[in-house]
């Protein structure tokens, strides 16, 4: 292993975190873009991620945005980017997932399909699932986290960034790793942050993109005197390597009824709070 790669496993390790706002990106103004795809997902418990909508009544996301437990909502954009809720009556995690790990312990794929109750509205268009994404490509990521690390107050607006795949991360499952397409992770640039755990990461032009993976966790840059869980690197859990999983599970939601009743997600222990820390 080299110098450099014992450095950005040693990062990622020490600050990892779940993503949950875009640092150092833009906010999303264009209602054809990232508005049209990317929603926000709330429990009742306060916890905050994002969502990529791959159906017209159903809600890709990270599985660790369920394991706090209570019940779950959905909120889109309308093209005037005024907010609208809607309601999950089930979710279903990824089966391999395991509540109570951190991002380096966690042996599951972190993933997880929402059926809301009813479609969402036309102006919201589901994304087609990608193939593969290689070392050194371009993709966008969109999520409504924090804008500044340190202030919960700049969550819950729309924003996105290009990034590019610096590669795969592996410890007991395998991320892929994108960083700002300029600091390349060395120092402070753009990334996910708290809150857009679930975004999605698209590649393509704005007419044409595909959902290529979905945000896990994040972690400072390799180079910062000050201990930053963001604007680092960016870890995607890649869709092409659960593609049967996600179309199974997209099925077997759609065959509820539509009074289906939402499933609980399962409890982490009581002495576990990492994943949702606030």
């Amino acid at each position: 292993m080299t110098l450099r790669a014992i450095a950005l496993a040693t990062a990622l390790v020490a600050a990892a975190s779940p993503a949950l706002a875009v640092v150092g990106g833009t906010t999303s103004r264009d209602a054809g873009g990232m508005r049209a795809s990317t929603l926000r997902v709330e429990t009742s418990r306060g916890e905050l991620c994002s969502g990529a909508a791959i159906a017209p009544e159903l809600v890709l996301t990270a599985a660790h945005c369920l394991m706090g437990g209570g019940s779950v909502r959905i909120v889109s954009l309308d093209p005037h980017f005024r907010a609208r809720r809607h309601a999950v009556i089930a979710v279903l995690p990824h089966p391999s997932f395991v509540p109570g790990t951190t991002p380096r312990t966690q042996p599951g794929a972190d993933l997880a399909v929402l059926r809301l109750a009813s479609p969402l509205p036309p102006d919201i268009e589901p994304l087609s699932l990608g193939g593969g994404l290689w070392q050194g490509e371009a993709v966008t990521m969109a999520g409504y986290g924090l804008a500044i690390e340190d202030n919960k107050g700049t969550a819950r607006r729309l924003r996105e960034t290009p990034l590019v795949n610096a590669g795969n991360y592996t410890t007991a499952n395998t991320v892929k790793v994108a960083v700002d397409t300029q600091t390349k992770g060395e120092s402070p640039g753009a990334g996910a942050c708290r809150g857009d755990s679930g975004g999605p990461v698209l590649r393509g032009s704005p007419a044409s993109r595909d959902l290529v993976g979905i945000v896990s966790w994040s972690s400072g840059p390799l180079n910062s005197r000050a201990r930053r869980i963001c604007g680092g690197f960016t870890a995607i859990t890649p869709i092409n390597e659960h593609r049967a999983w996600i179309t199974e599970a997209s099925a077997r939601l759609l065959a509820l009824g539509a009074g289906g009743r939402q499933e609980e997600a399962p409890q982490p222990p009581a002495s576990y709070s990492w994943w949702f820390s606030r």
